[in-house]
């Protein structure tokens, strides 16, 4: 059996447990605030007189600045202790949720999340590799799992509770409500982990060169195409439930904790597909989701089965402990910004989804329609994993 981490020796499981649950409380708060904009998407298109593809696009701001924030802020952040850094990302993940909340037009929103999207990505990779560091090697999966447990508890969770708060308040309370887990995850990150003095960091270079190999950018080429589909489908939910199964707006709380479940399942279905399978998991994944996508337009006619397709669709979200586990195997010498790029591939495709959904909608093909765009892009993704596929098994 490999021998534990330094900290593994130095921390109570008392102490990882609260140190994991810290971190995983920064999980729930920044999925939470990356997912509120879906649900209140008719809201905010009031609120703003605009369109709700108009209200798509805040969607691929937040996914943008989480694209170029991942690795700038990572590659920025090699020179702080990762303590320090977990909070300084935290507080600005904070500020930018509550400029959010305070926007006065559509314009200053959508830098608002721009700017709540940069630290995204860091936050992430960073608290991954510390999860990582606490127990034995053997369990690192497993502890990574929890972190990306707090994303899939803001499916569940806190994305249901934060349209809720817009819908019976004003849309502005949930980018509030966001704000408050932000500044709860700081302070209890403060309490909670030890600031260790002695932890190898890589120079900011020696990182950018590892990180240049086929072998980590296959991997996010198939993350940032391939998962765009499920964000196409998410992010038109609320108005496609509206206009199309045509139900009433307290459904549409319902239909996210559905989405919710689906990835909190997904999540756990995801490790146990990677351990099994390895990286030809991804492929079967892909595969799932392209027909799974394809079927979702023939659901939206009534509200059971709709509810069924969120539930299917929301299983895709297996692919991120698949990709990311698959990552911190190959990225040697490259794991904080690899890591941190992993869930930049996953917000560009957040951004990709809905652009892509939003164009075929504005061009009259009906809500619907974006269970065919996502289908195509599933497909695409599988494209570049059967040429990630051979270029790893000629290496072997």
């Amino acid at each position: 059996m490999p021998a534990p981490s330094p900290a593994t020796e130095n921390y109570s499981r008392q102490k990882v447990i609260l140190i994991i649950f810290s971190l995983a409380m920064g999980g729930f708060g920044i999925g939470t605030g990356e997912f509120a904009i879906m649900g209140l998407m008719p809201n905010v298109a009031q609120d703003f007189g605009v369109t709700e593809p108009q209200v798509g696009h805040l969607i691929s701001a937040y996914a943008l600045g989480v694209v170029v924030g991942a690795p700038v802020l990572a590659i920025f952040g090699a020179q702080f202790f990762r303590k320090h850094l977990l909070i300084g990302l935290m507080v600005f993940y904070a500020l930018g949720n509550l400029a959010s909340a305070m926007a006065g037009s559509y314009e200053v929103l959508m830098v608002s999340r721009f700017i709540a999207g940069l630290p995204h990505g860091a936050y992430f990779g960073v608290a991954a590799l510390v999860a990582a560091s606490l127990v034995p090697l053997n369990q690192r999966a497993k502890a990574v799992s929890f972190i990306m447990m707090g994303l899939a508890l803001a499916l569940l969770f806190g994305n249901p509770l934060a349209t809720l708060l817009g819908q019976r308040l004003e849309w502005r309370y949930a980018f509030g409500f966001v704000a408050v887990v932000a500044t709860l995850t700081t302070l209890l990150v403060s309490a909670f982990l030890p600031l260790n003095r002695e932890e190898v960091r890589r120079s900011s270079l020696e990182e950018v060169r590892s990180f240049n190999r086929p072998q980590i950018w296959y991997p996010l080429a198939i993350g940032s195409i391939g998962f765009a589909g499920m964000f196409c489908v998410f992010s038109y939910l609320a108005p496609t439930l509206l206009h199309v199964t045509q139900v009433e707006p307290i459904w549409i709380p319902v239909a996210l904790f559905v989405f919710g479940l689906g990835g909190f399942v997904g999540n756990m279905l995801g490790g146990w597909l990677f351990d099994r399978f390895q990286f030809r998991s991804v492929g079967l994944i892909l595969l799932w989701a392209a027909i799974v996508l394809a079927l979702f337009p023939h659901t939206t006619g009534s509200l059971w089965s709709i509810l069924i397709a969120c539930f299917l669709v929301a299983l895709m979200v297996a692919m991120g402990p698949a990709l990311q586990t698959h990552l911190m195997d190959v990225a040697h010498g490259a794991q904080t910004l690899a890591a941190a790029s992993h869930h930049a591939a996953f917000n560009l495709a957040n951004a990709l989804g809905p652009w892509l959904g939003g164009m075929a909608i504005s061009a009259g093909m009906g809500w619907q329609v974006t269970g065919y765009v996502g289908s195509a892009t599933a497909v695409a993704g599988l494209v570049i994993f059967f040429a990630a596929h051979k270029q790893l098994s000629a290496k072997v």
